[in-house]
């Protein structure tokens, strides 16, 4: 059979974030190729994790099982996915790019004799065929790639180069698979599951953003964006060299060396919109961009662009915003 095999990442702690934003990256991918997804859950016991990654739009969900995909060893994952995609013979594999899948996903293509073609900000179709993006030298250039390789192909997507779906309003059908591995060809002993460093803040899970650039002048006047977010229920976020100048903590950075973000609201004070910088917010909900300069190019990706100064604009909708909360 062809299709889409999205490989989703749940751990004893729940989902990885990143997991449904592949499975919409996969469903979208199904879209401009017309091939059905498939949302694969490995693990053991994860039936009910499969169920419920039935609900968010893929046209089937599978359970693969096994009791050495209870704790995540690389050798069993490959093993495991190795068979299955050896059987299901899907046209392309999709996964999120978390530090899990950088760890067993090259293994995994390789193993078909592939290339992963890792950390994804989207793709367009061109002659029928999709061609992946994705960001070289730290954002200042896309490339631009096309697989010229029979089926499968390996992806996996950035955080944020999707928004995580919406439940629908049916549930795909649910098969629960057990998996193909031989035991002695697991070589690794599960240990203790990677942490990613603990931040002050999660930018990716936050709803509304307010990020300041360097409009804001100074460190005394980031007073007036704190003001602006508490207004909106928001994070207060930053360009670089707001952070490189210590006026704001190195986790509150949002862009290609920062958080990757996809907030339903992303409020940008005086950024201009470097690449390096809307390389971690481009997939926001809706943009308010102010910004002085006409020409800005954050402009060119806000939903609704506000040419002034924030010392201006800031205190306005912050009245404003007062006026309708009271």
């Amino acid at each position: 059979m062809s299709g889409i095999l999205a490989i989703l990442e749940r751990g004893p702690g729940g989902w990885h974030r990143m997991s449904f934003e592949a499975l919409a990256g996969a469903l979208e991918l199904g879209r401009a190729t017309g091939e059905p997804v498939t949302a694969c859950v490995p693990g053991f016991g994860v039936e009910a994790a499969a169920a419920e990654a039935a609900a968010f739009g893929p046209a089937a969900a599978l359970a693969l099982e096994h009791e050495a995909l209870s704790a995540y060893a690389a050798d069993a994952w490959i093993e495991a996915l190795g068979a299955l995609i050896g059987a299901m013979a899907p046209s392309w594999v999709v996964l999120p790019h978390t530090y899990q899948t950088r760890d067993f996903a090259p293994a995994l293509a390789a193993r078909f004799g592939r290339a992963l073609m890792a950390d994804c900000t989207g793709f367009v179709v061109e002659g029928g065929r999709p061609v992946f993006e994705r960001q070289l030298f730290q954002g200042k250039l896309t490339g631009r790639f096309l697989f010229e390789t029979p089926k499968p192909n390996f992806v996996s997507f950035q955080a944020g180069a999707f928004r995580a779906p919406q439940a629908a309003g049916q549930r795909a059908p649910v098969a629960v698979q057990r998996a193909d591995v031989d035991p002695a060809r697991v070589r690794q002993k599960p240990e203790a599951p990677f942490r990613e460093a603990a931040q002050a803040v999660d930018l990716s899970s936050a709803e509304r953003i307010v990020a300041v650039g360097r409009g804001i002048g100074d460190e005394g006047n980031l007073e007036l964006a704190r003001e602006l977010a508490a207004a909106l229920g928001a994070e207060l976020a930053a360009s670089r060299p707001i952070c490189d100048n210590g006026w704001l903590p190195m986790d509150r950075q949002v862009g290609s060396s920062g958080q990757t973000v996809a907030p339903k609201l992303y409020v940008a004070l005086g950024i201009s919109g470097a690449i390096q910088h809307v390389v971690g917010m481009k997939g926001s909900g809706c943009i308010v961009a102010v910004n002085r300069d006409p020409q800005a190019p954050i402009f060119e990706i806000a939903d609704y662009g506000i040419v002034g100064d924030l010392f201006e604009v800031a205190p306005a909708l912050i009245e404003e915003l007062k006026k309708s909360a009271g």
